[in-house]
């Protein structure tokens, strides 16, 4: 069997010890989308040890917070982090236009 079945805290153990989620310290609380966006995208830009391109890692680690924080993220954090998805989206849009 997988981790995930062996120990339903992976994703916590994940974010805690991981180095491929090096963030800006409490960086998804921030009120500010763009800011956002923009930390994750400097993130991903200089991660060499990522499964695809930038913006899909960036989205990655924005959703896997989102998914994880589930009901203890309030209504006004989650419309913030949903408007930093788009905000993401429009950086790396203009960096390949």
């Amino acid at each position: 069997m997988g981790t995930r079945a062996k120990d339903p805290r992976w994703s916590q153990r994940v974010t805690e010890k991981s180095n491929a989620l090096d963030l800006e310290e409490n960086v998804f609380t921030w009120k500010d989308p763009r800011r956002i966006a923009r930390s994750l995208k400097r993130l991903a830009g200089r991660r060499k040890r990522r499964k695809g391109p930038p913006l899909q890692f960036a989205m990655f680690m924005l959703n896997f917070h989102i998914k994880r924080a589930r009901k203890d993220l309030d209504a006004g954090q989650r419309k913030v982090l949903n408007e930093a998805k788009d905000e993401l989206r429009s950086l790396f849009r203009k960096k390949t236009a």
